[in-house]
Order: C-alpha cells, then structure tokens, then sequence
C-alpha cells in the first residue's frame, strides 16, 4: 500500500485520500486507546490497540510516538469533544436539554481522566499544564450553556455553572467503587431538576 501511495504522489486525488486515511486512522487509534486504557488501565499493550484499530505498530507509532503521546491525545480528545457537543446541543436541542446531555458527556470525560490521571502525572511539564488548557474550554462550554438556560426560563438566575461542575466531579473523587458513574449520571438529573426555578 506504502508503495501504491508513493506511486501515485502527482495525483491531486491521491494527495487527498492518504490524508482521509490518516485522519480516519488517528480518530480510530484514540477509540480503541480510549476502551485499552479503560478495561487496562495505563499500560494497556500498544501492539494490542494497533491490532484492534486495524493498522500496523508502525501507523500507530507515526501518529503517536510514545505511550505518554497517545494518552495524552486521548485526553485532549476528550476535552474536544465536549467543547464540540456544546455547539452541537446548543444547536439541535431545547436550552435544558443540552445542558442536561452535556453534563452526562461530562460524566464520560470524568472516567476518562481518572484512567489516564496517573500516567499524565510523568507528562512533561507535569499534568497540570495539560489540564490547564482544558479547563478553559470546559468552562465556557458549560457556562454557555448554562446562560442559554437561563435566558430560556428553564433554570434560576441564581444557578452558577461552576457549581454544577463542581457536584459532578465531587461525586467522582469520593468514588470507591466503578458504580460512581451511574451515581454521577443520576446526579445529572438531581442537579437540573434542582436547577428548575421555583414554582
């Protein structure tokens, strides 16, 4: 295939497609890392999630040179998603509605910092710089979300976007046991109908 590719470098449609096709690999690779890093934890076997994301060790070590690399894609993946299903809700679904479905989002990007916390802790320049960019984006998307509601009459004035952020990751800090994301999805519902202003 490498050497298909090389062959028809002049075309203009070739060019297109082996940036399509890397596209395509990466979104996978971050997929199935993702589900690696959650059943195994940190040192889920590299060779295993090329295998299952259907290249060669060779594609996933030019998209990710080191471990350290792809789990912090996989964070930043994360991040973007939610900064993207912010738009999207906003867009698709009435104001409480996206509100309530991107907290449940949330919940997902929680379990999925929890998996990966430990090994980001070796990340250069410490996990905290990671976080750092991403906390941003994480707070205008609730906050924008949160004034939609409010500007729709569906949540109180007095409602502040951090504390619900707050509830939810409090909830997985105090987790014992992996049923904490249920409880932190049930908390979703107790926080918006908490929300709801007074009748």
């Amino acid at each position: 295939m490498a050497n298909l590719t090389k062959a028809n470098l002049h075309s203009p449609a070739s060019q297109r497609k082996p940036r399509t096709d890397a596209k395509r690999n990466r979104e996978r690779i971050l997929q199935v890392a993702k589900e690696a890093f959650t059943l195994w934890g940190a040192n889920a076997s590299m060779d295993e999630i090329a295998k299952e994301s259907g290249v060669g060790p060779g594609t996933l070590y030019r998209h990710f040179p080191t471990r350290d690399a792809l789990l912090e894609a996989v964070y930043r993946s994360e991040v973007e998603k939610l900064a993207a299903a912010e738009r999207k809700f906003a867009e698709t679904m009435p104001a409480v509605d996206a509100l309530r479905a991107w907290m449940l989002l949330f919940v997902d990007y929680i379990a999925a910092k929890h998996i990966i916390a430990p090994a980001l802790n070796a990340y250069v320049g410490g996990a905290s710089k990671l976080y750092e960019g991403s906390r941003a984006q994480i707070q205008g998307a609730i906050d924008a979300l949160v004034k939609r509601a409010i500007k729709s009459g569906d949540i109180r004035k007095d409602i502040v976007a951090f504390d619900l952020l707050r509830a939810l990751i409090g909830v997985s800090n105090v987790a014992s046991t992996p049923e904490w994301k249920q409880s932190a999805k049930r908390l979703v519902d107790i926080l918006i109908a908490g929300s709801r202003p007074v009748q």
